[in-house]
């Protein structure tokens, strides 16, 4: 078996990923839930998740002297707080299993043999003969592997960031950066789309699980619109009514004090921002807090409309929709229906989630299958 690899070292982004601790995967047994946290991919997963889902890969992992941890988010990271754990591992079980790896080279073309099987021609010049090929390649656009499944006849489904924060025009927003809320509702109308989870405010707009869902599950809809569009934040989880009492409250129990002054669960600097947005005098106790300027204040607080100028990668995850058309693989096998000898793995396919460590379940899913696959096909 040959391993072939463009770049210098083997696992790049799984060294760089989690912050260089390595988010394996995320901590949910129930494939029907499990599967719900992807934008695309969802249907075709189900097969291969009731094969091979994180459990499996607990296991896997755990079984080779690698042990992982849960976080309170349900992300899983190995114990040691190091991808390096992660990396020697899948070296390691290579090594063992015979792979031969050859790093700086990579497949610059190939031609499909009349017979069956494969000449490849690599990158140093070289061609090898080759019974079946494996494209893992991930999705990035600076990868050779979307004009390599084009050539053998597949549809490319364009790419597009799929995990990114919102870029908003807005100083007074800006100044509020490292504030973070618990629990928000993060809005796309035109869009007709809606998240909900922490959200952060940064010093260039909203980050955050919120904003970087909604991100996901709108990847498409905003490259077409060039990421211009408006959100809608509620800041609170609601219901709207419920903080309304909170108002009637303070104006009977506490006439006298500041609006302004009165954070009620916010942050004060967050609270602080909502009354500048709602024009209330600094001033101005809550006596003196007419019903249309409460509504003014609940608007900014459940309806707060952000225009979104522009999009930031988040850290460096670079997870892209796109990728080969999922109709034209077989998820039993993850086999080409157009290229017998094919397969696919990862993010070259059209198949894409929410942050989490989902995005690396699904390439660990995809390549066992295609792994097995092939083994059986050669036996």
């Amino acid at each position: 078996m040959l391993l072939l690899e463009k770049s210098p070292e083997l696992l790049s982004k799984v060294t760089l990923s989690g912050g260089g601790r390595c988010n394996v995967t995320h901590h949910c047994f129930d494939v029907k839930k499990l599967v719900r946290n992807y934008p695309r991919g969802e249907r075709e997963l189900i097969g291969p998740y009731h094969r091979f889902q994180p459990k499996d890969t607990v296991e896997w992992y755990e079984s080779r002297g690698v042990p992982l941890k849960v976080e309170e988010d349900g992300r899983m990271f190995p114990v040691s707080d190091s991808s390096a754990s992660i990396v020697n591992c899948l070296r390691d079980e290579a090594e063992k299993a015979g792979v031969r790896v050859v790093a700086r080279c990579g497949l610059r073309s190939f031609d499909v043999q009349p017979g069956g099987g494969f000449t490849l021609n690599l990158s140093n010049g070289t061609s090898v003969e080759a019974d079946r090929l494996l494209l893992a390649t991930g999705g990035n656009k600076a990868t050779a592997g979307y004009r390599l499944a084009a050539s053998a006849g597949h549809t490319i489904e364009p790419p597009a960031p799929s995990l990114f924060s919102f870029n908003i025009e807005d100083p007074s927003l800006h100044a509020l950066a490292g504030i973070s809320v618990p629990l928000a509702e993060v809005s796309a109308p035109k869009q007709k789309l809606a998240q909900t989870g922490p959200l952060l405010i940064t010093h260039w707009g909203l980050s955050g699980p919120a904003a970087l869902k909604l991100s996901a599950w709108g990847a498409r809809e905003f490259a077409e619109c060039d990421y211009s569009f408006d959100v809608v934040v509620a800041w609170h989880p609601g219901p709207r009514e419920v903080l309304a009492a909170e108002f009637a409250k303070m104006r009977a129990g506490h006439p006298r004090r500041v609006v302004v002054g009165t954070a009620m669960e916010f942050p004060s600097r967050l609270w602080e921002w909502f009354c500048r947005r709602a024009e209330i005098p600094a001033d101005r106790q809550w006596a003196q807090l007419g019903k249309t300027v409460e509504n003014r204040l609940c608007d900014e607080i459940f309806a707060c409309r952000l225009r979104v100028h522009g999009k930031s990668m988040y850290k460096d995850e670079f997870v892209t929709c796109g990728g080969t058309r999922l109709s034209e693989v077989d998820f039993r096998t993850m086999e080409s229906k157009i290229c017998p000898g094919l397969y696919f793995a990862g993010e070259l396919l059209d198949i894409d989630a929410v942050t989490g460590g989902f995005n690396f379940q699904a390439a660990w899913t995809t390549g066992w299958i295609a792994g097995h696959a092939m083994v059986a096909h050669g036996a």
